[in-house]
């Protein structure tokens, strides 16, 4: 999706040029930091973040502006980008949909506000002190999405039992989640009596290779990891595991709408209305250390049954009962 789309997508007003912005001085300004590209799944998530900012009275383009700020899959331009924020200089950073982000913002600032979607516990992190009470200028929002990673291998388990080697895929750039997401799967795989390998890809071309080692390991399974490289290649990937007939799980349902087989996570754009109104809360005088971190309490499974046909595989009666969505 070129820039002017995406801007069509989620409003005329992020289309406002940054000199316009500037005549507007007692403007505040935000900034938005992602690890991911303009594009329709993002513009969907932001205008449930720019519906959480109008319900505390913030608009954009008519008392608030916003800089955007895209790595494009490049976790490395993460620390870059969100030092321009901190120079232009922004009244709250937005850390949306990536712990890397919210790393980056966290080391280029202990001043400016942050307000992070992350899916690794903060306390670990050394992002808050606690859930509660986190301290310091960072709050936000929690996804279960590493803490289920674990069970989405039980899934794919109970879906193709005869499956004795598993991979997951994770992006090495993404150092946080790919060691803890590996350190929950090794246990689960260990415990289901699995052979378990891990593959690593932190661009496109690299894939493409994964799966080409994923096939050399007859692997029978694959867990994908959570990062916005595969979210934002979703279609790939989903193409990449019915050419090479694998079984998959991904986190978001975008995985299976585009003929992955199963996702089962968080639906990350409910996670995105709350960050706007802590956005708006902080811009209207609160402070970060008193807002408690939210964390997202609803999982969903969603399975593809035209995949698991084309794949050869049967899903079990009970599978299907316990999934909030069959695609057929």
């Amino acid at each position: 999706m070129r820039r002017r789309e995406f801007i069509s997508v989620i409003g005329a007003a992020a289309a406002w040029p940054i000199a316009a912005r500037a005549q507007q001085g007692a403007m505040p300004v935000i900034g938005i930091l992602s690890p991911e590209w303009p594009n329709a799944v993002v513009a969907h998530r932001l205008r449930a973040f720019h519906e959480g900012l109008s319900e505390t009275g913030y608009v954009e383009g008519r008392n608030l502006a916003i800089e955007y700020r895209w790595a494009e899959g490049r976790n490395d331009q993460l620390s870059a980008l969100a030092a321009e924020l901190v120079r232009r200089p922004v009244s709250v950073i937005v850390a949306a949909g990536s712990t890397p982000a919210a790393l980056a913002a966290r080391k280029a600032t202990i001043t400016i506000p942050i307000v992070f979607q992350i899916a690794v516990d903060p306390v670990q992190l050394g992002l808050a002190t606690s859930l509660s009470r986190p301290g310091g200028n960072l709050t936000g929002v929690v996804t279960l999405n590493v803490e289920v990673a674990a069970k989405r291998l039980e899934l794919l388990h109970e879906l193709v039992p005869t499956a004795t080697i598993v991979a997951l895929l994770v992006n090495p750039t993404s150092t946080t989640l790919a060691e803890t997401t590996t350190r929950e799967l090794e246990t689960a795989a260990r415990t289901l009596g699995l052979e378990f390998y891990v593959l690593h890809a932190s661009s496109e071309r690299e894939i493409d290779a994964a799966f080409a080692t994923l096939v050399q390991l007859r692997a029978g399974a694959l867990v994908i990891g959570a990062d916005a490289l595969f979210n934002s290649r979703s279609e790939q990937l989903a193409a990449l595991t019915i050419r090479h007939r694998v079984p998959a799980i991904y986190q978001y349902r975008e995985f299976v709408s585009n003929g992955g087989l199963m996702s089962y996570g968080t639906p990350v754009v409910e996670t995105y209305r709350p960050l706007g109104v802590y956005t708006g809360r902080i811009l209207k005088g609160e402070k970060p250390a008193d807002l408690p971190v939210q964390q997202a309490t609803k999982i969903e499974l969603i399975i593809n049954l035209k995949t698991a046909k084309a794949l050869g595989i049967t899903v079990p009666l009970p599978l299907i009962g316990r999934a909030d969505e069959v695609i057929e």
